[in-house]
């Protein structure tokens, strides 16, 4: 695939210390077009140090091979187990520091926005976040990874497509006071 032929390409990730799914698309005449999606599988490293090493390896290699333009990660949720909150946010941290050190921005998103953004239900489950994006992509389902990280990934992907796609707003005045200082040739006596 040439990626030259790309008008920018976003890489979604989805932090785990067992499993971290990876997604990366490109835009192309402002369409969204799936490259690839995996997973990495972190489990059969004992060592919580070693799979990090891995997580940064491959997020690494990822972006010097698929040259992505943004990177967009979902953004840990607040569990009860603190334990896991820390190993997950360290996953994070060593995959954004992979793509930082490229010099690529990075944007996170809470599970539920992501949710939201592709299925319309912030409260949608991993298998219709994976159905919504086989429609909306165009994605068939012998090409759906068996681990739902790769879809989750490839939805923080679309998400940021859609969140920076968005036209600017322009902030209108705070009140009628603020348009009248700022518009008085506009207003009749």
């Amino acid at each position: 695939m040439d990626l030259k032929a790309f008008d920018r390409i976003i890489m979604g990730i989805d932090p785990g210390t067992n499993v971290m799914g990876y997604g990366i698309l490109g835009v192309r005449a402002n369409k969204p077009e799936v490259i690839v999606m995996g997973v990495i599988e972190l489990s059969k490293f004992e060592s919580h140090y070693k799979r990090l090493h891995r997580i940064f390896e491959r997020v690494s290699g990822l972006a010097a091979q698929y040259l992505p333009d943004e990177v967009a990660l979902e953004a840990p949720f607040f569990g009860k187990n603190v334990q896991s909150m820390l190993k997950l946010g360290r996953a994070q941290g060593v995959a954004m520091a992979a793509v930082l050190t490229r010099d690529i921005p990075v944007s996170e998103y809470a599970p539920r926005s992501v949710k939201m953004a592709v299925t319309g239900n912030g409260q949608a489950s991993k298998e219709q976040v994976s159905n919504m994006l086989r429609h909306l992509l165009h994605i068939p389902a012998d090409q759906i990874p068996g681990p739902l990280d790769a879809t989750d990934a490839l939805a923080v992907a679309l998400t940021h497509y859609y969140e920076t796609g968005k036209p600017a707003v322009a902030k209108g005045p705070k009140s009628w006071a603020d348009f009248i200082a700022k518009n008085p040739d506009r207003v009749k006596k």
